[in-house]
């Protein structure tokens, strides 16, 4: 007879080591049943200890790129820890095209003992789930819980704290806020003809102005006035998408939230998630150092 498995098959959980540091490879239920994958690290100690969430990109890849992750954009990480907060990376199921606009609110409602929804979760609330599971576990303090979005993740966040409110903190950096602010594309962006869904990847909106004529300035504002949560909002100086970003923290600041800006010149899109490069050794310069020290200093600031 084989042995019994020593493993909770519904809560798996496998420490690796990675670079001389544990990290804990996890499983998450998300709302539909279905797991999401996150690889957290944490400082030494028991905690409770803040965390952090990382998000990048429009998903998809599960454990394999969470694997990845942990081992090659490793040092917001290492930067967190060392500042006495714990981290994960998430990995979340893939961005749905205008799912958000067209999809509506999600409701949750119960047939025959179970639950039913009025359309499938999308990525931004496997984001919430994973933040609602992490405030059961011991070693986290549930009142101190932050992310760092960028790119579609910073839209992520943005969607996220216009409908949730158990975040303590949220950093969008490089937001790509098209679909949360309404944006209408101008003609650099088009339908790709095999797929009938846009292309979006070259959009030239780095004017506010041009921004702010093309977005429905109703439904944008509405999604920003029930954000309660403290946001840092990143650019990029020279980011075809810049007006965007900027936008997104004016509209912010205008409705009255907690919002702070900040832009950096940087020729990376994601610069405060550097990547490890083919020698080994991280490819960093002092502007992410700068940037990333920002990070860390308003989330400790925020979140204790």
């Amino acid at each position: 007879m084989e042995e019994p498995m020593t493993t909770d098959p519904e809560h798996v959980h496998v420490i690796e080591l990675v670079n001389g540091e544990s990290v804990h490879l996890m499983y998450v239920e998300v709302w539909d049943g279905l797991y999401a994958p996150i690889g957290v690290r944490k400082p030494e100690g028991d905690g409770p200890f803040p965390m952090v969430l990382m998000a990048a990109g429009n998903g998809g890849e599960g454990m394999r790129w969470i694997r990845d992750a942990v081992r090659n954009r490793a040092y917001t990480m290492d930067r967190l820890t060392d500042a006495g907060m714990a981290c994960a990376w998430l990995r979340y199921r893939t961005e749905v095209e205008l799912g958000y606009n067209n999809g509506g609110k999600m409701v949750r409602d119960m047939r025959q003992g179970r639950e039913m929804f009025n359309r499938s979760p999308l990525e931004y609330e496997d984001e919430i789930a994973i933040a609602d599971y992490l405030k059961t576990l011991p070693w986290v303090d549930g009142e101190r819980i932050g992310v760092i979005g960028m790119s579609h993740g910073g839209e992520m966040a943005l969607k996220i704290a216009s409908e949730y409110h158990g975040l303590a903190a949220a950093v969008a950096s490089e937001p790509a806020a098209h679909e949360f602010l309404a944006l209408r594309p101008d003609d650099t962006a088009f339908v790709n003809e095999d797929t009938g869904l846009r292309n979006i990847e070259e959009m030239q909106m780095a004017d506010v102005d041009k921004v702010r004529r093309r977005i429905d300035m109703e439904t944008a504002s509405l999604r920003i006035s029930t954000i309660k949560t403290p946001f840092l909002v990143m650019g990029r100086d020279d980011d075809h998408l810049q007006g965007i970003f900027r936008t997104t923290y004016e509209l912010m600041e205008e409705a009255g939230k907690d919002v702070e800006w900040v832009s950096y010149d940087h020729d990376f899109h994601g610069y405060v998630f550097p990547v490890r490069g083919d020698g080994g050794e991280y490819e960093l310069d002092d502007v992410q150092v700068e940037a990333i020290d920002h990070v860390i200093g308003w989330l400790k600031q925020r979140m204790g």
